[in-house]
């Protein structure tokens, strides 16, 4: 069974998916996770990250593979993702085609013959339409804002992580593909007044109705 939650940056995809995974005993996969590994592969290869080509190039010579629910990459455990400067350009790499062909088709490989709860921003749209499960979490700018701030992963000011995610959210909904956007038959959740343990149990709760 796939299991597909989509929504925007910040709005606690991860952690939900992670705790829901867990319960279910489903699979966790964070699709975010491959894309920031293809932009910190393309910055460590010493590329310009501006360069399409040089992007499409290191995104096609990438492996993926999960190893006890963690991201493996040509062989190495995925580890600092989370920086400002993969946040920077992992929306703009993730917006090439051709990477999102990448990306898509290892998710596809990667989930025959698995029960995953697999989140992102088209999961549920574009690489798993036929998804039994489909979830969509939102949130108010400010609460996300103040979630990114609070994971103490990121050195700006709560106002600035406010306007990092506008943008982001502009780009993430105006991708030639793969654009964000709510899935057909999707449940909907606005996550901005609601603990995670409460978004949780929602979510479980979608999964029990199909198991």
């Amino acid at each position: 069974m796939t299991v597909c939650i989509d929504g925007p940056a910040g709005v606690g995809k991860s952690t939900v998916a992670a705790q829901a995974a867990g319960r279910a005993g489903f699979l966790y996969v964070n699709s975010g996770s491959f894309y920031r590994a293809i932009s910190q592969s393309v910055l460590e290869s010493g590329r310009d990250p501006e360069d399409r080509a040089a992007v499409i190039e290191v995104a096609s010579k990438c492996r993926f593979a999960l190893h006890d629910g963690s991201l493996v990459v040509n062989g190495a455990p995925a580890v600092d993702l989370q920086t400002d400067l993969i946040d920077h350009w992992s929306p703009i790499h993730s917006r090439i085609p051709e990477v999102r062909g990448v990306v898509n088709s290892e998710l596809r490989r990667l989930a025959v013959g698995r029960n995953i709860v697999v989140e992102g921003r088209d999961m549920g749209t574009e690489v798993f339409p036929d998804a039994e499960v489909k979830i969509y979490l939102d949130a108010s700018l400010e609460a996300r804002a103040r979630r990114r701030f609070d994971q103490g992963v990121s050195t700006l000011s709560p106002e600035l992580l406010r306007r990092r995610l506008e943008a982001r959210d502009e780009l993430d909904r105006s991708k030639p593909v793969g654009r964000l956007a709510v899935a057909p038959g999707a449940a909907y959740i606005d996550t901005s007044d609601l603990t995670i343990e409460e978004v949780c149990e929602r979510v479980v709760r979608e999964i029990r109705k199909r198991v």
